[in-house]
């Protein structure tokens, strides 16, 4: 009987170490889970974290598209504004050509009465603002080709 209980001893032994060593599989075969859990825990972590770099770089990218569009507008602007100075500038040119027309029929109404010596410079002072007036119109007529 001792070498039954020797050899059932023994196959013991043998199932308890094929058992242990399935175990010991098993075991690392979790380990290896676990990794790759953690491992697949990290890439998602990291594809939220790029996700979050790609739509700000989307926005970043409209951002600068707003920006330069603002920029234009402001270029825009400021040449608008330019415009509207000098339309402003060449109305007063044209009032003033107006009222240089009429001085100049003043001048020539000077001419006709050089009667006196004070008519005549009067007269002499109305002719050179005409001249003046001359070219104030030929400015205000520049102006009108401008607009």
């Amino acid at each position: 009987m001792a070498s039954a209980a020797t050899a059932a001893y023994s196959g013991l032994e043998e199932v308890t170490a094929t058992h242990c060593s399935t175990l010991q599989h098993i075991a690392a075969h979790c380990n290896t889970l676990q990794h790759t859990t953690t491992h697949c825990s990290t890439l998602q972590h990291t594809a939220a974290h790029c996700n979050t770099r790609q739509h700000t770089a989307t926005h970043c990218n409209t951002l600068q598209h707003t920006a330069a569009h603002c920029n234009t507008l402001q270029h825009t602007t400021t040449h608008c504004n330019t415009l509207h100075h000098s339309a402003t500038h060449c109305n007063t040119l044209q009032h003033t050509a107006t009222h240089c027309s009429t001085l100049q029929r003043t001048a020539a109404h000077c001419k006709t009465l050089q009667h006196t010596t004070y008519t005549a410079a009067h007269c002499h002072t109305l002719q050179h603002t005409a001249t003046h007036c001359n070219t104030l119109q030929h400015t205000a007529t520049y102006c009108n080709t401008l607009r």
